[in-house]
């Protein structure tokens, strides 16, 4: 049981190192010759003006919060899906449970505005 934690272990290290040989190598290779025109703000192509200190409309997050919801969420059905002949009428009924709480999930984001783009 020892060799199979070690066996992570080494990997885990191996792993580590080349992600840092990669990162190396890489900030030796690229160019770096800096300039006024790099070092300035970018935000889309045009420079700022006035504060860039603003607030957004809550919805918009909100909005973005249950599509991540829903869009993760969804995630989880496809295992399920390759796997349903082998696992029986319980993972079934939990399919329905699962899917079930999606939806009153999706019931409440309506009822409380969250789909609603203003």
């Amino acid at each position: 049981m020892l060799q199979n934690f070690l066996m992570i272990g080494i990997f885990l290290i191996a792993s580590f190192i080349f992600g840092m040989v990669v990162l190396l190598t890489a900030s030796f290779v690229r160019p770096n010759k800096p300039n006024k025109e790099k070092l300035s703000t970018y935000e889309c192509g045009v420079e700022t003006t006035g504060s860039t200190w603003i607030r957004f409309k809550a919805s918009y997050f909100m909005y973005a919060l249950v599509f991540l919801f829903f869009d993760v969420e969804t995630v989880f059905l496809l295992p399920w899906a390759v796997k349903f002949k082998t696992l029986g009428l319980f993972a079934f009924a939990e399919m329905f449970i699962f899917i079930g709480i999606l939806i009153i999930g999706l019931w409440y984001a309506w009822k409380e505005g969250a789909l609603e783009w203003k």
